[in-house]
């Protein structure tokens, strides 16, 4: 199955930047495993040449969204693949730093626009990934956008707003938020609407950017901005796919020799720590890339894969854990809720 995993990630990363990818998974049955790289409704690869989904063309097309569906009773899991979250930030001041600090604890790429050197600095030492100090429509220029950016203008003035909310209007978003009052904000978007600019686009910008919540001082202007774009993000019911360390881990020819066995949250209820689709690398010795949750709920899951690994019954299978009720409270999962990982030699 090795063979067949590079061949998925070699796949993946061909069809990276194009808006509608999914990986379907078979999760029961005579075909369980069985997979298939879906692009913009046409399957693209296959792990089983004129397998399962070949057979199934028709319910494929009929896949928008991630989570369990079923072709004739069968259950299969559809993994919606978004690419890396990014966070383009305009202006690197006091507001600026919290956003980027929290947008690095949510493994974002945070790249900061700023063309004050001092300011630049202090974006660097948030943590930034990324940091081009000049005009703001030069670097502006450098910036490409996706479906998977998110565009935040916090500058120091309404004229470096315009300049950037000009410049983003035109490319591919997933998010525009700009700071200011509604009056400094409106008169930006007249503006850039007199001259020319997509008016359904300058409508669509948050203003003022934010979730409403009372926010005051910068760091609470900050989590109310990544609040809102989580809230943005989360709506279009993407899955986690697979992250740039798996993919490593996956492609790796000596890092990780072992047999691995991969656990993919397929369904989630309550407060389970982890989203649909989040998955973990789990090699025979114990040694994991990535975490479905952690605590007991994946120790248990990490348990049952190495001894899958060590060969005592490779059948891929759904491990079900509940952590609700006083059993799991006792053994510390305090998050709640249910989820079912489907654990699959890879």
């Amino acid at each position: 199955m090795g063979c067949m995993i590079m061949e998925l990630m070699e796949a993946i990363q061909e069809s990276e930047g194009r808006a509608e990818r999914m990986v379907l998974t078979v999760l029961e049955g005579e075909a369980v495993s069985e997979k298939a790289l879906v692009v913009d409704g046409e399957i693209v690869w296959e792990s089983r040449k004129d397998g399962y989904f070949r057979r199934h063309e028709a319910d494929v097309k009929n896949v928008t969204e991630s989570g369990i569906v079923t072709f004739d009773s069968v259950r299969i899991f559809c993994d919606t693949l978004g690419q890396e979250k990014r966070i383009v930030i305009c202006g690197a001041g006091h507001v600026s730093i919290p956003v980027i600090k929290i947008a690095v604890m949510m493994d974002c790429e945070v790249i900061v626009l700023e063309d004050r050197p001092m300011y630049a600095d202090h974006a660097r030492q948030a943590g930034a990934s990324q940091v081009i100090c000049e005009p703001f429509d030069e670097a502006l220029d450098k910036i490409e956008g996706s479906a998977d950016t998110y565009f935040v203008i916090l500058t120091r003035g309404h004229r470096y707003d315009q300049i950037c909310l000009e410049k983003i209007a035109q490319k591919e978003h997933a998010y525009i938020g700009m700071i200011g009052s509604r009056r400094r904000t409106a008169l930006v978007k007249q503006s850039l609407a007199e001259k020319g600019i997509d008016k359904a686009v300058l409508d669509a910008v948050y203003t003022p950017i934010g979730l409403d919540i009372g926010a005051q001082t910068p760091a609470e202007i900050g989590v109310a901005i990544i609040a809102e774009i989580i809230e943005v993000k989360n709506k279009k019911k993407r899955t986690y796919g697979y992250s740039k360390e798996i993919m490593r881990a996956l492609t790796a020819q000596d890092a990780y020799p072992q047999k691995k066995i991969m656990a993919t949250i397929v369904t989630r209820h309550g407060s389970a720590p982890q989203g649909l689709g989040t998955k973990m690398l789990i090699c025979q010795d114990g040694q994991c890339v990535g975490t479905i949750g952690g605590g007991c709920m994946e120790a248990r899951v990490i348990q049952i894969a190495r001894l899958m690994a060590a060969g005592e019954n490779e059948q891929p299978r759904i491990c079900h854990v509940d952590m609700t009720g006083n059993e799991a409270e006792d053994e510390g999962m305090v998050c709640g809720g249910e989820v079912d990982v489907f654990l699959e030699v890879v």
